[in-house]
């Protein structure tokens, strides 16, 4: 399995994600709503790891990055130590 490393500024790895093809609705849902379409479709993506990293450097609140949604993300700070 190939895990590409990025840079915060370094973003051309999104226009390879599915997310990309699928358009923001799964990634970005109402409150309240399932995440699950949108973890089916990271677990598929070959740079998910580039996604989730750019997300926890970039400090992003909202939606699934990575495969993780926010309350995700958030526990995952909470018991890694700062590395991004």
């Amino acid at each position: 399995m190939h895990f590409e490393t990025i840079t915060p500024d370094d973003t051309a790895w999104q226009a390879r994600a599915l997310c990309a093809q699928t358009g923001a609705d799964f990634f970005f849902p109402e409150p309240g709503s399932s995440v699950r379409e949108a973890k089916r479709i990271c677990g598929m993506c070959e740079i998910r790891s580039a996604c989730l990293e750019y997300a926890l450097a970039n400090d992003e609140r909202f939606g699934v990055w990575g495969g993780l949604s926010e309350k995700e993300r958030l526990a995952l700070r909470r018991t890694t130590p700062q590395t991004y």
